[in-house]
């Protein structure tokens, strides 16, 4: 089963918020990662990732961030 995760990922510039969907929480983690630095030219320097959140995916499932 998939699980929707969110997380925090803190950076030392900023706070990110990343959603990723994976079968564990391991796999979340690592892929969560992966998308900060895919989408930035020059990788920031994370400090912390935080899970906030997760949510197994059925029909539809979907997260809030209210910034």
């Amino acid at each position: 089963m998939m699980i929707l995760y969110r997380f925090e990922v803190e950076t030392t510039e900023k706070n990110l918020h990343v959603v990723v969907a994976a079968v564990d929480e391991e796999t979340a983690f690592t892929l969560a990662e992966t998308e900060v630095e895919r989408s930035f030219l020059k990788f920031p320097d994370i400090k912390n990732v935080t899970l906030l959140e997760k949510k197994p995916i059925r029909k539809a499932a979907g997260f809030v961030i209210d910034q």
